[in-house]
């Protein structure tokens, strides 16, 4: 099962926010733009897991 690298970069953009947030915990970095940055880094890796084993089998089908 091959890695993509949409998925190498979804786990590098977790582990950087995570240290952000780490990071504003510590009040080294507001938590106010690491927080929201942790989110949209693990719906994005979530997203690009979830969307991988799609079917294709209704491809042609049309909703009225």
């Amino acid at each position: 099962m091959p890695i993509r690298i949409g998925t190498i970069i979804g786990l590098l953009a977790v582990l950087t926010s995570f240290t952000l947030v780490v990071f504003g915990f510590l009040k080294l970095f507001p938590l106010f733009i690491a927080t929201p940055l942790l989110f949209l880094s693990i719906f994005y890796l979530l997203s690009r897991f979830n969307s991988r084993n799609r079917s294709n089998q209704f491809k042609g089908f049309k909703s009225i």
